[in-house]
């Protein structure tokens, strides 16, 4: 039995956090990004050349993003998505320590230091993901007139950086979980 709630607290901690972690940090990027002042890059309209008379495509004087041009009309678009994946697979991450807690009781080791710190840990992330990660996405979708949409003011700026500092802080919480999940300070289990 130990063996099963630890391979599906494992499971959920890789199929919950993980998206959670990956979406929350690209989440600021794209909220920041959210730019409707700006055309796509493939609205442009041609113009005519007055040397040839023909019509040719004006040169795109933005420097190119990694992978998105400044003003990219889909990153409001993907700013939602992300924060639908981090609302919904929070819900689902409630296994994570639902399980860890059966399988600590199943081994015996509920009141180890190393576990003790974990659960803590994770309150703490949990805490964070709830208190200022959701509800900072959310702020940022949402504009002042509700439209859903978001300019990129200083303001934008500053509370998308505030949110990336927050979502790291979550991101560094989990990766202490993992290595005392693995490393087991004063473990009589075993490492």
């Amino acid at each position: 039995m130990t063996k099963l709630l630890l391979s599906v607290h494992v499971l959920a901690a890789i199929l919950a956090i993980g998206p959670i972690a990956v979406a929350a940090s690209l989440f600021p990027r794209f909220a920041r990004d959210a730019d409707h002042d700006h055309p796509p890059t493939d609205a442009r309209t041609p113009t005519e050349d007055r040397t040839t008379g023909n019509d040719q495509e004006p040169a795109d004087d933005r420097a190119p993003a990694d992978d998105q041009a400044p003003g990219d009309r889909r990153s409001p678009a993907i700013a939602a998505f992300l924060h639908r994946i981090c609302r919904g697979y929070a819900v689902v991450g409630l296994a994570v320590p639902v399980f860890g807690l059966a399988t600590g009781a199943q081994l015996g080791v509920l009141t180890d230091a190393w576990l003790l710190t974990s659960i803590a840990l994770t309150a703490i992330a949990a805490a964070l993901l709830i208190l200022a990660v959701l509800p900072g996405q959310q702020r940022l979708l949402t504009s002042p007139d509700g439209d859903g949409t978001t300019a990129p003011t200083e303001d934008t700026r500053a509370a998308a950086s505030r949110l990336a500092m927050a979502t790291g802080t979550f991101n560094l919480l989990w990766a202490i979980v993992v290595v005392l999940m693995i490393v087991r300070p004063g473990s009589t289990t075993g490492a």
